[in-house]
């Protein structure tokens, strides 16, 4: 389930900023932390984003180094903050309830039409699906076997959006609906049986590869990781600190890691290629032994 996991970008910064160990830290990195989370704040409460320059200057600042402190911080860039922060009162305000125009002009966006030109990315569907938790989105599904125990795949208009493994094909089938709670949920036809069959023979074989269509929806920063998962090649490993590393964000090896267990896409998105810093083996949404298996697998494809 998506839950804590799913919270939006600038809420997940702003608990970053404030867990940290202080005892351990040097006075200039307190200070530096003190200084972003006074930028997050201003941020927050303008209703047009400051600029970059503004920020810096309120730091006391050049803009190329308080956007390199504010990043090394958060794990984002100040705009993209904004973004993400904006975004999240954007789909509090439609879970509210009220009009969907109110909604967008209360969240900060200037204009309709350019809230609109991105609504996909930011919410993932439509506003006023959205709004209606998801009503209208039709989303065919099918559980079948693997070698892995039971799988299940589902498929958007846009395409697939969730892969499942586990053990209780039931269970799959409520971690569905809670992902979807109003979309409407159809059983696959024949045709659909056989997506799922790629779907498992990638699973069991992955050097035949998978390309599919994917309906990716997740928070700027998950997607980021998402991403850079996806380019991680089969065989190989790679650890949250060197994923955090590669999305330009070292010190967030801990938001990674919860990027990785928020993902319902096994193996489309490999975030079983992901180990700890040792190199040892866990922190895997549908059980160690599965990532194990398939790491196996493909260091032997």
């Amino acid at each position: 389930m998506m839950d804590a996991r799913e919270t939006a970008e600038a809420q997940t910064a702003a608990d970053r900023l404030g867990h940290r160990a202080e005892g351990h830290r040097t006075a200039a990195a307190m200070a530096h932390s003190a200084l972003v989370a006074r930028a997050c704040r201003l941020i927050e409460s303008s209703e047009i984003p400051p600029t970059l320059d503004a920020l810096a200057a309120r730091a006391g600042m050049s803009p190329f180094h308080f956007h390199r402190v504010f990043k090394a911080e958060t794990g984002l860039t100040p705009k993209a903050y904004a973004v993400a922060y904006r975004a999240r009162r954007l789909r509090e305000a439609l879970s509210a309830g009220g009009t969907v125009t109110d909604a967008i002009y209360g969240a900060g966006y200037n204009s309709s039409s350019r809230f609109y030109e991105t609504s996909g990315c930011v919410l993932g569907m439509r506003a006023g699906e959205y709004r209606a938790g998801g009503t209208g989105t039709v989303i065919r599904f099918a559980v079948g076997q693997c070698s892995l125990g039971a799988i299940l795949v589902a498929q958007s208009q846009r395409g697939v959006c969730a892969i499942l493994l586990g053990d209780d094909p039931d269970r799959l089938v409520r971690d569905l609906q809670d992902q979807f709670p109003r979309a409407g949920l159809i059983g696959g036809d024949g045709g659909f049986e056989q997506l799922v069959a790629q779907v498992v023979g990638f699973v069991e074989a992955p050097a035949i590869g998978l390309n599919l269509p994917l309906d990716v929806r997740g928070t700027a920063f998950q997607q980021r990781v998402w991403q850079a998962l996806r380019r991680i090649p089969p065989g190989a490993t790679v650890s949250y600190a060197e994923i955090a590393e590669r999305i330009g964000a070292p010190k967030a090896a801990r938001a990674v890691a919860r990027a990785c267990a928020a993902n319902h896409l096994a193996v489309a998105i490999p975030c079983h290629r992901v180990v700890r810093q040792d190199g040892g083996i866990s922190g895997y949404r549908w059980g160690v032994d599965r990532k194990r298996e398939l790491l196996r697998r493909e260091a032997h494809a």
